[in-house]
Parts: structure tokens; C-alpha cells; sequence
């Protein structure tokens, strides 16, 4: 099998949770350094002997070993790094959301082309259990034509944790971050929508940037609503979805990213298995309903492609072109708000 070497920059919770695990778990793909300001050598060390800790990214860049670098750093800083990796050569795949405007996506796409290089964006949660048990029913038929489609990533964190994230600067707030993962989800289910309807706000006290968005993609005959809240004590589904043959309920979230924060590791016993009691009820239009067993999550099947991409020539598991989109809508979806209007989308 062909190895290629990675380098990993940034190792906060992104990358030190969403990212190194997934890349040390997938055969043909060996972490080799990783670039951090704030990473603990030691801490490093022991998780991964032998990989390379820099303080900056151009030990890697320089590094002709290095064939693919991963951009898992705070948003604003991903057109920068990516270019510059890029430029140097590698293949790179960028933590979501890809970049800050669709421009600077599609100067970063044309890059890549321009050099025969893989660009490719960490879109995960289209390898969540729930998501690709939604996907599997719709693809089946078992729904008929779908016209409503309801999508939640609802929490409950009454107190603004300190980081990035909270501060008001480009590319921090809710829907950036859980907005990106709603939004790619609906596109990859159905396409580009007709149009883009949003509000966003501020709901707890003392948050600088939105903590909250309702979004509405138009697709016609056909509504895709997506929800985000950080003051969501009792969750309802997680998703919601109706055809004209039947509903499609599913009440909470995948399991791999608690399970990673808990120090489970990819492959462990159970991995990516959901909780029965949170398994989905299909209801088809005579009113009989069946529980449906969610299919098992799993991220390392992102990188998994990512090595079939890089190694046999295969399509990126997740098209930068896609992630451009979904920086598009996310511009529509502000313009909206501050507008209070509905855009169009073309």
C-alpha cells in the first residue's frame, strides 16, 4: 500500500480530537508533524511518539516528505495556510468551513487544478450514524418525494466558553461553526436550493457573536429548515424529515465526537454505534411505524478517501467545489438577515 507522509496544522480540539486520531486510524496515512503554537510537547509526545512538533507550518512546507497538509486552525487563517500549502505543493485538506468568502474558495479551487493538486474540506458529519441513516432511507424511497426537511444541531451551553469562537472577529459564531455542518448536509440530500431565508441573534447573555441561526433553503416544492441554538435545554428531533409516502424522526446526536472527547479512539469496541433508545421511527403513510437501527458513524472513512483519492486517482470524499457552496449560502444567509429579506441564491 502507498504511504503518504501528513502534516497536521493546528492541535487544538479540532485537530488534536477530530483530526490526528482519524489520521493515525487510516491504513496508507502516516502523521508525521504536526505545526502548534500552544501544543504541549510532552503532551504530544506521548500521544504520538515520533511525529515532529514546529512551532510554525513552514518546517512542513519545506519538508519534501510531506505530501498532504491538514488546515485544522481558527477560520480567518485557513485561505492563508491553504494557499501557501498549496503553493508549496502539497495536497491539503482544510477543517470546515473552508474559507471566510466564496471568492477566496474559488481562488483556492483553481489552485489546486492549476497544479494537479488534492483540495479537499473536512465536511465529518456526513459520516454521523444519524446522517447516513437519513441518507440510506431517502435514497430508498421509503419517504417518496421529500417536502419538508427539519435539521437541529441544538445545545445547551448557558455559559460562553473562553477561545476563538466566542470573540467577535470573521468567521466565529454559530453558524460558521455548527452552520457549516447543516448546511453541507442539506446540499449533499438535494443540490443547491432557489433561494436563502436566515436569522441569526445573540441569545446569551455576555456572547459577542451569534449563538443562534434559523435557516431556510428554497427548494421549490421543497423546504430544508435548519436550526442552531446553544440555549436548548431539552432537545427535540434532530431531524425531522417528511415525504409524501412517510416521516423520518431521529432524536440525538452521533456518538464519535463524546467518545473522542471521553478518549475512546477509532476502532474501539462499539465505535460509531448509536444509543437504541435514539434510533428513528419511519411512520409510511398508512400510519404503521418501525424502528430503524442507525448504521454505524465513522470519520476515518473521510480520510479512507482521502487515501483512495490521493493513491488510485478517486474523487475527494468531499469536493472543495462542495464547500464552496456552502460558504455561499452562509454569505446568503447573513445578507438576509442584515437585509430581511429573502436572496436568491443563483
Amino acid at each position: 500500500m502507498q504511504r503518504y507522509n501528513v502534516g497536521l496544522i493546528g492541535y487544538g480540539l479540532g485537530g488534536a480530537i477530530f483530526h490526528a486520531p482519524m489520521i493515525v486510524a487510516t491504513p496508507g496515512l502516516t502523521l508525521a508533524r504536526i505545526s502548534s503554537r500552544s501544543a504541549n510537547r510532552d503532551q504530544v509526545a506521548r500521544a504520538y511518539p515520533g511525529v515532529s512538533l514546529d512551532d510554525t507550518p513552514q518546517a512542513m512546507l519545506d519538508d519534501p516528505a510531506i505530501a498532504l497538509v491538514v488546515v485544522c486552525t481558527p477560520n480567518a487563517s485557513h485561505y492563508a495556510l491553504a494557499k501557501a500549502a498549496l503553493q508549496a505543493g502539497k495536497h491539503v485538506v482544510v477543517d470546515k468551513p473552508f474559507v471566510l468568502s466564496s471568492a477566496e474558495g474559488d481562488e483556492l479551487v483553481a489552485l489546486a487544478r492549476e497544479n494537479g493538486l488534492l483540495l479537499s474540506v473536512y465536511q465529518n458529519r456526513r459520516w454521523d450514524g444519524d446522517f447516513l441513516t437519513l441518507r440510506q432511507t431517502v435514497a430508498a424511497g421509503e419517504l417518496g418525494p421529500i417536502h419538508t426537511y427539519r435539521a437541529h444541531f441544538d445545545r445547551y451551553s448557558p455559559q460562553v466558553k473562553p477561545g476563538w469562537k466566542g470573540l467577535a472577529q470573521p468567521g466565529s459564531g454559530v453558524l460558521w461553526d455548527l452552520g457549516s455542518h447543516l448546511i453541507d448536509q442539506a446540499l449533499h440530500l438535494f443540490g443547491l436550493p432557489r433561494a436563502v431565508t436566515a436569522q441569526v441573534a445573540i441569545q446569551r447573555e455576555g456572547a459577542q457573536v451569534e449563538d443562534a441561526f434559523e435557516l431556510v433553503l428554497d427548494y421549490g416544492d421543497r423546504k430544508a429548515v435548519l436550526h442552531a441554538s446553544a440555549l436548548v435545554r431539552a432537545p427535540g428531533p434532530r431531524y425531522e424529515v417528511h415525504g409524501t409516502l412517510g416521516s423520518f424522526i431521529k432524536y440525538g446526536v452521533d456518538t464519535q465526537e463524546d467518545a473522542l472527547k471521553g478518549g475512546a479512539r477509532p476502532g474501539d469496541a462499539g465505535w460509531g454505534h448509536d444509543l437504541p433508545a435514539n434510533y428513528a421511527t419511519v411512520t409510511s403513510a398508512d400510519g404503521a411505524s418501525r424502528t430503524v437501527a442507525s448504521i454505524p458513524g465513522d470519520y476515518r472513512l473521510y480520510y479512507g478517501g482521502i487515501h483512495q483519492a490521493l493513491a488510485e486517482g478517486k474523487p475527494a470524499p468531499v469536493a472543495a467545489e462542495d464547500a464552496v457552496a456552502v460558504v455561499r449560502v452562509i454569505e446568503c444567509a447573513y445578507r438576509s438577515h442584515l437585509e430581511r429579506r429573502t436572496i436568491d441564491f443563483a
